[in-house]
C-alpha cells in the first residue's frame, strides 16, 4: 500500500496532535476531514491500520510515558490528562499496552541503562539451540535508509501497533538477515525499531526519534505452508507510524535472561 494514499489522513494525523488532551470524538474527527463518520473509520483503517479512537488512545498512552519521566505529575493526574478518570483503568491500560505500570516506566531509568550498556558489551548474539518443530519459520533481512550502528528489535505483534509484549521477538547486533521459528498459524504484523549506541536511556524509553519499520500488510502463516521471505526497510519517523508503545528496555532484559539461560543450559 503507497504511504500516500489518502493524504488528507495526514491532515486528520497533526489536528489528532495538536489537540490530544482535548476530547477527540468520532464525529469530531471525521468532520475535520469532511466525511462520514463511516467513511472516516474506513479510510483512515486503510491507511493506518488502525480504528481513529484507537489511534488516539495509543498517542495518549505514549504522551503519559513523556509526563511520566518529564515530569513529577503524579500517577492519577497524567492518567487525567490523558483522559483517564479512574486511576485503575489507567493503570491497568498503561501494562497492558506498554508492559510495565506506570510506576515501574517512571523508576526504569538506571536499569534500562544497564541493560543497554550489557547489550554494548555483549559478544555472543545467538540465541542458542535452534529450533525445528512442525510451525513455520519467518525470515527475513533488515536493511536501513540512512546509515546505522546500534542494536534492533524486532517482533511479531498481533496488531499493527508495536504494542504488548510481541509473540515473538529478538534482537539483532547488527542490519542483516533474521529468523523466527516455531510461528503457530496466525496472522501477525511485522514491526521493527533501532537503538544507535550513542543514546541515552531516554532516547529509547521515550523512542520519538528512532528508525523503524512495520508491515503494512499482514504476515499471513498458515498450516503446511510457507512464508514469504521478509525485506524490512527501517526508516526515519514518519507522520503515520503508530507510537511504539512496548517498553522497549523489557525487549532487552528479556532477550538478556534468554541469553544467559541459553549460557547455562
Amino acid at each position: 500500500m503507497a504511504t500516500d494514499k489518502y493524504p488528507e489522513i495526514d491532515a486528520v494525523i497533526d489536528y489528532i496532535h495538536r489537540n490530544i488532551y482535548d476530547p477527540l470524538p468520532l464525529a469530531r474527527l471525521a468532520a475535520y476531514a469532511g466525511y462520514s463518520p463511516f467513511h472516516f473509520t474506513r479510510i483512515f483503517k486503510e491507511r493506518i491500520g488502525l480504528p481513529p479512537l484507537y489511534y488516539v488512545s495509543s498517542l495518549r498512552l505514549q504522551k503519559a510515558k513523556d509526563l511520566l519521566l518529564r515530569t513529577n505529575l503524579s500517577v492519577r493526574d497524567i492518567g487525567l490528562e490523558i483522559g483517564q478518570q479512574s486511576l485503575g483503568t489507567f493503570t491497568t491500560r498503561f501494562t497492558e499496552r506498554v508492559g510495565v505500570t506506570p510506576s515501574d516506566f517512571r523508576s526504569s531509568t538506571p536499569q534500562a541503562d544497564s541493560h543497554f550498556r550489557t547489550l554494548q558489551r555483549l559478544s555472543d548474539w545467538t540465541s542458542g539451540h535452534p529450533v525445528f518443530d512442525q510451525h513455520a519459520r519467518i525470515e527475513g533481512t533488515v536493511q536501513a535508509e540512512v546509515p546505522f550502528e546500534g542494536v534492533i528489535l524486532i517482533g511479531l505483534f498481533p496488531k499493527p501497533i508495536p504494542e504488548g509484549i510481541p509473540l515473538h521477538g529478538t534482537l539483532l547486533s547488527s542490519l542483516g538477515e533474521f529468523c523466527f521459528t516455531g510461528v503457530k498459524p496466525g496472522t501477525y504484523y511485522l514491526m521493527a525499531t533501532s537503538v544507535s549506541w550513542g543514546m541515552q536511556a531516554v532516547d529509547f524509553l521515550l523512542p520519538h526519534n528512532t528508525l523503524r519499520t512495520r508491515s503494512r500488510e499482514p504476515i499471513i502463516v498458515q498450516p503446511y505452508s510457507s512464508v514469504p521471505y521478509q525485506q524490512v526497510m527501517l526508516h526515519v519517523p514518519r507522520l503515520d507510524d503508530p507510537p511504539i508503545l512496548i517498553s522497549l528496555p523489557l525487549l532487552m532484559n528479556r532477550f538478556l535472561s534468554e541469553r544467559l539461560q541459553a549460557t547455562y543450559s
